[in-house]
């Protein structure tokens, strides 16, 4: 197997020699998303904002890899203030359903600009059948495209 990158546009990521993510296999492993829009600057409105965005850059990113935000295997959310949690949860709400995959919430002295609040890493199985655009499925519909 190979190490593939991959690349979204705009690829905010490539004048700092970081990839996007890479597919290893059928894994991808996603950079850290954060809440920065299609121009690169962080959205403004806060947290809520800021980690809405940051969903939206991961879906955008795993799906580009071929696979969606129902196929997550892991995620590690990196927050700069552990009082964001109730947000947190109210944003995994409306971007993951279950089975929830495994997750890391992390408190951060700080991020990449100090204006960002949130960064979403994630591992996610590249499945045969995968619903690309954030649909949900049941467990058992999301359980049989992952054998």
């Amino acid at each position: 197997m190979k190490l593939e990158r991959l690349v979204t546009t705009p690829d905010n990521y490539a004048p700092y020699l970081i990839s996007q993510g890479i597919r290893f296999g059928d894994l991808l492993f996603i950079s850290g998303q954060a809440g920065a829009g299609e121009d690169g600057k962080i959205v403004d409105g806060g947290f809520l904002a800021q980690g809405k965005q940051a969903f939206a850059n991961l879906r955008r990113a795993v799906e580009a890899g071929g696979s969606s935000l129902d196929a997550l295997i892991k995620v590690t959310i990196f927050v700069t203030d552990m009082g964001y949690f109730g947000e947190v949860v109210k944003l995994r709400r409306e971007f993951l359903s279950e089975p929830y995959p495994a997750d890391t919430i992390a408190e951060v002295k700080a991020l990449y600009d100090p204006r960002v609040m949130i960064e979403i890493e994630a591992i996610a199985a590249v499945c045969k059948g995968t619903v690309s655009g954030g649909e949900r499925r049941s467990t058992t519909e999301r359980n049989s495209s992952i054998k």
